[in-house]
């Protein structure tokens, strides 16, 4: 069939992730050394029409909703001009010992 499973979507998510906090100024190797981890509370994903192996995915995200202790972002999947799924992530911070975290003063000014 050649389409993506759809637990692959996640691997995806998180590069963006990944990617987006370099991109605003905070790579996440750097957020982790500060003895902060943004845990994954919950994932939603709609599957609008099937990934395939070859496809060049374009992922866009934008940060969502902010609280004190978690954080949104949301993402859009597309090749070319079709959407091919779109996605929530929930997040809050934990300490090195797994404790739940304030969220850094830094998400808030620049999620926002």
């Amino acid at each position: 069939m050649g389409v993506i499973h759809h637990a692959a979507y996640l691997p995806f998510l998180e590069e963006a992730r990944v990617r987006y906090l370099e991109h605003i100024g905070h790579p996440y190797e750097e957020v982790r050394e500060a003895g902060v981890e943004m845990a994954v509370l919950e994932v939603m994903v709609q599957y609008r029409h099937a990934l395939y192996f070859n496809d060049d995915v374009s992922i866009h995200l934008n940060p969502g909703a902010i609280t004190r202790t978690t954080f949104q972002l949301a993402y859009l999947l597309t090749v070319g001009e079709e959407v091919r799924a779109t996605a929530v992530t929930v997040h809050g911070c934990v300490d090195a010992a797994g404790r739940p975290a304030r969220l850094p003063g830094w998400v808030a000014q620049t999620l926002r």
